[in-house]
């Protein structure tokens, strides 16, 4: 009887297929083959060595970071972008939304053509797709807006299929906990290109007098990356670290890879807990600057902004909380998964959940302190955005181990596209929206321009508790799942190679004595 919480059974398994030259070319019983089986496992050598992987990682972790820069430069000088353009809260979200809609519409495609076709190549046609786009919104001139709005969201594009296939290559480079600490470098530089994009975004645009400069620095540093990219990340068989380098492929639909995720029920309810913290940070990191300068503004601490250039000290205070909160807390959740994976099987959930629900409290006291005290309200930003932290790479792990590796791109893919689409895609668009209907009904005073933008806020704690609700339910599951994953890649025997069957041991016999 299969244990309740397994998800693979022999009937769900796709036919495997070992990588072309995975085996000796000799059948199974034959005597050359016996004595090939006696060699020491020492003697094998990795089809990419370990400084190809370290080189490899390094690299990703580059464009990773470039990657999330680009993301969060637009909120990083969102109040320009505001009176350039001319723009309410609701129109400003939208420049967000569009980009998030076509990351998550295209993912599911790339994560398709991950699972199937070089991912390299992959990652060089959509990275080189962003540098274009990302540089020609920058050249959007007032009267175009609408042209923003479009480039916005053709960088989208670019940005999906690196996200999509770049956690699957750390996956075959890394295995056990040095996979999970490669894991945890390459999201701590989720939070650090976050923090940096505001920092800067914000920093060009007064130096230059110029907001359209901040959107130039990524392009210019990614050109560095796509080089980088090309000439030193190498493309790894799917499974090669689980199987010394052999790989494994499979013959199966996208169909039959889909139905295999929704029968995982603990990447099913991981995936809504994503969802869930993508709602949060994408609100919290879109609105965060701009709720905090027009605190500002309300306490009589600064005048509001009438024309360039803005002082933009909250985007460097924010930007810098969240560079050190997503180091620190990365590393801590890293630290508390591998210390108590052993100890207990279903840690890495438990450590998501605690993480989620911890942060709805700091929110909240955030939301309502900041009317009255800014230093009060950086150190509740600071404790909520450490808690969120510890999920960036555990939640990456999880999925790399509940998941077969010839599926973890499309993993990857789907929950992406769930986790923005219900996520951050609508996220800064409604919060803007709730705080364009408050403020209709309101005096149009700077007062209220803030109580509006607060009082929509108050989404976020609420989301964050449902988060922690769902990683406390991925807990119950996830324990045999990894266990049903990990025996699909042992018990995955290669079959006979094709070609003349070498003689048997019965043959050599009968020859000896001729």
């Amino acid at each position: 009887m299969k244990p309740e919480g397994s998800v693979t059974s022999l009937q769900d398994r796709p036919m495997p297929r070992w990588s072309l030259g995975s085996g000796s070319g000799l059948r199974y019983g034959s005597f050359v083959n016996s004595l090939a089986s006696l060699t020491s496992k020492a003697e094998e050598k990795p089809a990419i060595s370990p400084r190809q992987a370290y080189v490899a990682i390094a690299v990703l972790c580059y464009v990773n970071l470039l990657n999330y820069m680009e993301r969060y430069t637009i909120a990083g000088v969102l109040g320009n972008i505001q009176k350039f353009f001319d723009i309410s809260d609701s129109t400003a979200g939208l420049l967000q939304t569009v980009f998030i809609c076509s990351f998550l519409l295209l993912a599911p495609l790339f994560g398709y053509l991950g699972d199937r076709y070089n991912r390299k190549y992959i990652m060089i046609g959509g990275l080189s797709v962003w540098l274009v786009t990302a540089a020609g919104s920058s050249l959007v001139t007032e009267s175009y807006f609408w042209l923003l709005v479009l480039l916005r969201a053709l960088v989208g594009i670019g940005e999906a299929s690196y996200s999509t296939i770049a956690p699957t290559i750390i996956s075959d480079l890394f295995t056990g906990g040095q996979r999970s600490v490669m894991i945890c470098v390459f999201y701590i530089f989720i939070p650090v290109g976050s923090g940096l994009g505001y920092i800067v975004g914000a920093g060009c645009a007064t130096l230059t007098g110029d907001w359209r400069w901040a959107l130039r620095i990524t392009p210019i540093l990614g050109l560095v990356g796509l080089v980088l990219l090309v000439f030193l990340c190498p493309n790894p068989v799917r499974g090669a670290a689980e199987t010394h380098g052999e790989g494994v492929t499979e013959r199966s639909s996208y169909l039959e890879d889909v139905k295999y995720l929704l029968k995982n029920k603990s990447y099913v309810w991981s995936s809504f807990g994503v969802t869930a913290m993508a709602f949060l940070t994408g609100a919290l990191a879109f609105w965060m600057p701009t709720f905090l300068s027009r605190a500002q503004v309300t306490q009589g601490i600064r005048p509001p902004c009438n024309k360039e250039p803005c002082d933009h000290t909250d985007s460097y205070i924010f930007g810098a909380v969240t560079v050190a909160t997503g180091v620190l807390g990365g590393s801590l959740g890293t630290g508390l998964s591998r210390w108590f994976r052993d100890k207990v099987p279903n840690a890495d959930p438990l450590i998501c959940a605690i993480g989620m629900l911890g942060s709805a409290p700091c929110l909240f006291i955030t939301i309502f302190v900041a009317s009255s005290s800014i230093p009060a309200t950086y150190v509740f930003i600071f404790l909520g955005e450490l808690l969120l932290s510890l999920n960036w790479a555990v939640l990456a792990d999880i999925l790399l181990y509940v998941v077969i590796p010839t599926r973890r791109a499309t993993a990857e893919a789907l929950q992406i596209t769930v986790c923005h689409l219900l996520g951050d895609a609508g996220s800064p668009y409604l919060i803007g929206t709730i705080s364009d209907a408050i403020r209709e009904a309101k005096p149009k005073t700077y007062d209220w321009r803030f109580r509006s933008l607060k009082y929509s806020l108050l989404v976020c704690p609420f989301v964050g508790i449902l988060g922690g609700l769902f990683f406390l339910m991925t807990s119950l599951y996830v324990t045999e799942d990894k266990k049903a994953a990990q025996q699909f890649v042992e018990e995955t025997p290669p079959p006979p190679q094709q070609g003349p069957a070498p003689e048997s041991s019965m043959d050599l016999s009968n020859r000896s004595t001729e």
